[in-house]
C-alpha cells in the first residue's frame, strides 16, 4: 500500500488566531437573491415611546385638585353634623333675621367652613379642565360620600367593646358607642338631601359655567365663577334643607324652610364674592406652573 502523501500541518497558534480575526476582515457571507426582504405593512404604526403620565404637570394638577375637592366634600358631610352659632364664634352680639314670619339668629353647620373650597376648587377645575373634569371629580366625591357613610354605620354597628363605652367619662361623655352613633349616624333623609343637592348644584354649575364663558370668552373670570355658584348654590341651599326636614320626619313648616334656605344662600353667596381675589391668585400660580402656553392652551380645549 502506497504511502500517504505527507500533509501540511497547520500551527495551533495560527489556526487559533484565524479564529479569532475581527469581523471586517472576514469576506461576508452570500446572501440568496432569491428570497426578497420582507416589506413592511402599510397598516403598520410606529411604536410611540413609552410616557409616563405621572410627568405631565397637568395630570398632576388634576390629581391635587381633584383630592382637594374629594376631601373637602366628604370632609363636609360628616362634620356638618355640628351646629355652630357665628355670632358667638365671632364674639358679636346676636344679629335677629326675620323672614317669613321666621327669626332666629345666625347659626350654621360646621360644614359650611369647608364648601367655599369646594367652590374655588370647582372653579379652578372648570376653568383648566372644563365640563368633563367637574363631572368626574363630582361623580367621584358622590361616590366617596356614599362609600363614607355606609363603613360609618358599618362601623355603629360593630358590638362595642365593655371597657370603651365607659373610656370617655373623664371628657363628660357617659356613653362613647351612643356619642360615637350620634356623630356619625346621621340621618338617612339628611344623608340623601345633602347627595341629591351636591350632584345638581355641580351640574347646574358647570353649566352655567360653561354658558358664562362662551358669552364673555376668556374675560371675566370673577363673572363666571361667582355667577355658577350663586345659581348652583340657590338650587343646593332648597333642595338640600327640603328633601332633609320638609320630605323627612321633622315636617318643617314652608315658612322655617324658606328663611332657612334664604339664610344660608346667603352665607354662601358672601363667601363665594370673598373667594374672587383668591381665584386670580390661583389662577396666576396654575399658569405660573403650566407655563403660559400650556395653561392657554389647557382653557382653549376646557371651553370647546
Amino acid at each position: 500500500m502506497p504511502p500517504h502523501p505527507p500533509t501540511a500541518r497547520v500551527p495551533f497558534l495560527a489556526f487559533r488566531a484565524s479564529r479569532l480575526a475581527p469581523l471586517h476582515s472576514r469576506p461576508p457571507r452570500p446572501v440568496n437573491a432569491s428570497v426578497p426582504a420582507p416589506a413592511p405593512s402599510p397598516t403598520a404604526v410606529p411604536r410611540a415611546p413609552v410616557a409616563r403620565p405621572l410627568d405631565d404637570r397637568a395630570v398632576r394638577l388634576f390629581i391635587v385638585l381633584g383630592a382637594f375637592f374629594c376631601v373637602n366634600a366628604v370632609l363636609a358631610e360628616f362634620i356638618g353634623v355640628k351646629i355652630f352659632a357665628l355670632e358667638d364664634t365671632l364674639g358679636i352680639a346676636p344679629l335677629q333675621w326675620n323672614l317669613f314670619g321666621q327669626s332666629g339668629s345666625l347659626s350654621f353647620t360646621a360644614g359650611t367652613l369647608l364648601w367655599p373650597v369646594v367652590f374655588l376648587m370647582t372653579d379652578v377645575i372648570n376653568e383648566f379642565f372644563g365640563r368633563r373634569g367637574v363631572r368626574t371629580i363630582s361623580w367621584l366625591a358622590a361616590g366617596l360620600i356614599v362609600y363614607g357613610f355606609a363603613f360609618a354605620f358599618a362601623a355603629i354597628a360593630l358590638a362595642p367593646a365593655g371597657w370603651w363605652v365607659g373610656a370617655a367619662r373623664p371628657q363628660g361623655v357617659d356613653d362613647y358607642q351612643a356619642a360615637f352613633a350620634a356623630v356619625f349616624g346621621q340621618g338617612l333623609w339628611t344623608i340623601a338631601g345633602s347627595l341629591v343637592a351636591f350632584v345638581i348644584g355641580q351640574l347646574i354649575d358647570v353649566a352655567v359655567f360653561h354658558r358664562i364663558r362662551n358669552a364673555t370668552g376668556e374675560k371675566w373670570v370673577w363673572l363666571r365663577a361667582t355667577g355658577s355658584t350663586a345659581v348652583s348654590q340657590l338650587v343646593d341651599s332648597f333642595v338640600v334643607l327640603y328633601i332633609a326636614f320638609v320630605l323627612g320626619p321633622q315636617k318643617w313648616p314652608t315658612s322655617l324652610f324658606l328663611a332657612v334656605s334664604t339664610v344660608n344662600y346667603a352665607y354662601k353667596m358672601l363667601a363665594a364674592i370673598a373667594l374672587i381675589p383668591l381665584i386670580y391668585l390661583v389662577r396666576a400660580g396654575i399658569t405660573r406652573y403650566l407655563g403660559a402656553e400650556r395653561a392657554r392652551a389647557l382653557r382653549e380645549a376646557a371651553a370647546s
